[in-house]
């Protein structure tokens, strides 16, 4: 594997820079808040003490932070990557953005003779511990060739679906379709533990059928529980459903569950609840469900508690 840099070590990019030092990677890392590094550094990485220096220090860079703007800040900001790249270099940028700001990135970097891929991720941040996160990838297909073994170090399900920008709109899609998983998880429940159904059994029974879905899975026991703690953070996927609705506004459409997902989210955000885990959509169905209050709600939620285990 070529020399590689990491450059945004939150929750998702964290795990995902220690896949690369257990796949082989010669890590050179960077993150905006000082402390981050330091358990990849115990494992073998080298912290630099910029992202200019990062690319420096490596062929292809990987990015992962939050919105459009904080990757044109490491890209094209002081001491950003493109005053330390090299010519005939790549960046493969996970982070979730912007299709059009996307492009925007690569075509500066390319008057650099500097590469680009888009290649963010679903998974949450088991996925991204564990190595299986999926990956939409946009870009050449010699960019995609070059850049695979590192994706292929942090991810299992690695799809190339064209040119650059293709991968956030996929990611997109994929943002307002989880968006409708955990409002339905949610809705059906609150509607199982309103008529009196044992949560456990419920969820074993529905994982059984056609209901059966990641967040099922891994996001029942949150609801059911009422504590969301994090995995994929709600302002982000806040964000992440404000690029689709920007998206389809572009394509002359209108997304009904998305802009309902952002009102809901938006509400949550605005009491305090933005940094947790995205699941929290259930406080807002619990709400129409009158389920904050005493008497008989609590109870079926106390026992769902326990069925819970």
């Amino acid at each position: 594997m070529e020399r590689v840099g990491f450059v945004g070590l939150g929750t998702m990019g964290s795990a995902m820079a220690a896949n690369l030092i257990k796949a082989g990677a010669r890590l050179t890392v960077w993150n905006r808040t000082p402390g981050r590094a330091a358990d990849l550094v115990t494992i073998g990485a080298v912290e630099a003490a910029s992202p200019a220096a990062v690319a420096a220090a490596a062929d292809v860079v990987v990015t992962c932070v939050s919105d459009t703007p904080d990757v044109e800040a490491v890209l094209f900001g002081p001491d950003g990557i493109a005053a330390g790249a090299a010519r005939g270099s790549l960046i493969i940028d996970c982070s979730t953005i912007s299709p059009e700001g996307t492009r925007d990135f690569g075509r500066r970097l390319a008057e650099r003779g500097v590469g680009m891929v888009d290649a963010p991720v679903s998974g949450g941040s088991e996925g991204a511990r564990l190595g299986t996160l999926t990956m939409f990838v946009g870009g050449t297909d010699a960019d995609f060739a070059r850049a695979r073994p590192v994706l292929e170090a942090m991810g299992r399900t690695i799809t190339h679906l064209g040119r650059l920008g293709n991968g956030q709109a996929a990611k997109a899609v994929n943002q307002v379709v989880i968006a409708g998983a955990y409002v339905g998880l949610a809705e059906g429940l609150i509607l199982g533990i309103k008529a009196g159904l044992e949560p456990g059994p419920l969820v074993a029974a529905l994982s059984g059928g056609a209901a059966q879905s990641w967040v099922l899975t891994n996001r029942s026991g949150n609801m059911i529980a009422d504590e969301y703690p994090l995995g994929f953070r709600m302002s982000l996927h806040r964000k992440d459903v404000g690029i689709a609705l920007e998206m389809a506004g572009g394509l002359g459409l209108m997304l009904p569950l998305g802009m309902l997902v952002a009102a809901l989210e938006d509400r949550l955000i605005a009491e305090g609840h933005g940094d947790e885990d995205m699941s929290a959509i259930a406080r807002s169905i619990r709400e129409l469900a009158a389920m904050a209050g005493g008497g008989a709600d609590s109870a079926a939620a106390s026992a769902g508690d326990r069925a819970d285990g």
